[in-house]
């Protein structure tokens, strides 16, 4: 078994960056609400625990809190803004409102660190960190210090390392705080202990035996989308028990240029048996006449559960169905004992329709940059591993308005224009995500001395850390001056092509 670090979670926005900065530094934590009784902390035996962040203030009437008793057990703990604050009150301390003009602090913020403390020891005296509180410690309780102040924040960062307590009010695990990663990393070595034991070589192996193990002589069942979860589930799976493993995958006709052959040609190699259902008119006519995006999610969504069930029944019987459910999934739909923040069809159980005799979700753990990880161990070819989020609608949630095979077409030629430049340009790895949109605008255009009256694409990359908030991609003029001009001589029908500069929040990465 692997060292564990838990992280609770009291509502913060970056509880889930958190994890993943832990996971980064080859630790395993697991991510637990502020409501998990204390009893079912210990008996997982973690190595440290960290308090997140959150939206409330310590000294509100029910507040989230923890039992204090978890502060007292010898376990190093590190609290973060909330949880820091959080950490003084339980022991003791004063928490308060900050002033208009003092304590108050949000964004990058000079911070100045004590060498004495650990978590600083080996990093400059002076950086910048990321800040965001209205309330700081008043009043630190009994063996505390403080190891980290900035120009309105008297109490940066505390610690009593008798007993191994630390708290920050700056939040390390977000890329804007300098040296963050280090930090964690610093409390999670040199306070934990921990010996980094976590590595994607070590699950990969780990996972095959317990498929083995839970499979035995039976047959698994797997729906492969094309993304990253399935593909590499699917890998995984074909390890374990090989030729056992039936794949099938629905080519709704949705997918980007040239996308449902590479799949198809990744899996060619493997001993797992593979099955594509070419079901593109099926779609094509369900969706018919539809605007509504919602309810083309809803439409493609039980269309493909259709297809999918008729596709399996034909394939003869299977003992067990295998999803590419992963961790941050299972947070989201509330399966890990927190609130729910949106459901997820691949969690919650096995439907008790199907005659299955159990799931298989072997990446049920995992954050999608260690799926990816995982992905590169397994010999995936990094078209698969590497590529970008695709919404599970595909191209109709990236058509505005009806969709209809010429407007596919014409996107699909714009979009693999615009991955080309990028790709040429240099700047694919600078952008996390890219794609064009075909907009629902028609406008005037000017071509050999002809008016035209044509459809306009809109370019679209962002950046990003998480996709909770994300900022537009700077690209240079020069990759989007060759996107527009081959888009416009390459692509018949479109005149016009713009770049979309807004940043999420208020705009959504995907225009539908």
């Amino acid at each position: 078994m692997n060292q564990l670090v838990i992280v609770i979670d009291f509502g913060g926005q970056y509880s889930q960056l958190i994890a993943r900065k832990i996971r980064e530094c080859h630790v395993y934590c697991e991510l637990l609400p502020w409501t998990t009784p204390a009893e079912q902390i210990l008996a997982k035996k973690p190595i440290g625990i960290v308090f997140s962040g959150g939206p409330s203030s310590v000294y509100e009437e029910n507040a989230p809190t923890v039992d204090p008793a978890l502060l007292r057990q010898g376990i190093p703990v590190l609290g973060i803004c909330y949880g820091c604050q959080l950490m003084v009150q339980l022991l003791g301390g004063r928490v308060m409102p900050a002033g208009q003009d003092s304590a108050r602090e949000f964004g990058r913020t000079k911070t100045r660190y004590s060498p004495d403390s650990p978590l600083f020891r080996d990093l400059p005296a002076e950086g910048v960190c990321w800040m965001s509180h209205g309330d700081y410690a008043t009043a630190l309780p009994e063996g505390f210090a403080v190891c980290a102040v900035t120009e309105h924040c008297p109490n940066a960062a505390v610690q009593d390392p008798q007993r191994k307590l630390y708290g920050v009010q700056f939040h390390p695990e977000v890329r804007h705080t300098e040296h963050g990663k280090e930090m964690i990393a610093a409390f999670l070595k040199e306070v934990c202990g921990a010996a980094g034991d976590w590595t994607m070589q070590d699950y990969c192996q780990r996972a095959v035996r317990e498929i083995r193990e839970k499979v035995g002589d039976g047959k698994v069942l797997l729906a492969l989308s094309g993304g990253v979860d399935s593909a590499v589930a699917a890998a995984l799976i074909d390890r374990a028990v090989g030729k056992r493993l039936t794949c099938v995958y629905v080519d709704h006709g949705l997918m980007r240029k040239g996308e449902s052959e590479e799949i198809e040609a990744c899996y060619s190699v493997y001993q797992l048996r593979f099955i594509r259902v070419n079901a593109q008119e099926r779609f094509l006519e369900k969706l018919k006449g539809v605007t509504e995006p919602e309810k083309k999610r809803q439409i493609i969504g039980s269309e493909f559960i259709r297809v999918f069930s008729e596709t399996a029944g034909a394939a003869g019987a299977m003992d067990y169905l295998a999803q590419g459910t992963i961790y941050p999934d299972v947070i989201e739909s509330g399966a890990a004992g927190g609130h729910t923040i949106k459901s997820h069809h691949n969690v919650g159980g096995l439907p008790k329709e199907i005659g299955f005799r159990g799931i298989i979700e072997p990446l049920r753990v995992l954050f999608k940059d260690e799926v990816r990880a995982l992905g590169r161990e397994l010999g995936l070819p990094e078209v698969i591993v590497g590529r970008q989020p695709f919404p599970g609608p595909g191209l109709a949630v990236r058509v505005i308005g009806e969709i209809t095979q010429e407007k596919l077409d014409l996107l699909r030629e714009a979009d693999a224009i615009f991955r080309e430049e990028m790709q040429r340009g240099g700047f694919a790895s600078s952008a996390d995500q890219y794609f064009a949109v075909l907009t629902n605008v028609e406008t005037v255009g000017v071509m050999g001395d002809q008016r035209t009256y044509q459809r306009t694409v809109a370019l679209r990359a962002v950046c990003t850390e998480d996709f909770m908030t994300a900022d537009f991609a700077r690209i240079p003029y020069e990759i989007l001056a060759e996107t527009s001009r081959r888009i416009v001589n390459e692509v018949p029908g479109i005149n016009r092509v713009v770049y979309d500069i807004t940043s999420k929040p208020p705009a959504t990465v995907e225009y539908e």
